[in-house]
């Protein structure tokens, strides 16, 4: 699953269009690589994204396709 979408199921970003926003500007970085929107998520990644002075780190614990708002919690752990 492209970043830009996981980003948008799991609720961590609000809507797809921010995502591949935040992926163009370079404040999406997986693994410690800055990743373009159209980087395939991996179970295990480490996410990082940065917004302004916030900084959110999260491991990809499973890809769902689609999640239910109780269900996209479940998708990442906070690191």
């Amino acid at each position: 699953m492209r970043i830009d979408k996981f980003l948008k199921i799991s609720r961590l970003i609000k809507r797809r269009t921010i995502a591949n926003e935040a992926c163009d500007a370079g404040r999406v970085s997986v693994n410690s690589n800055i990743v373009k929107a159209s980087y395939d998520v991996k179970q295990g990644d480490i996410i990082e994204i940065k917004m302004g002075e916030k900084v959110i780190k999260v491991e990809v614990l499973q890809i769902l396709e689609h999640a239910l708002k109780d269900d996209a919690s479940s998708m990442y752990k906070v690191l």
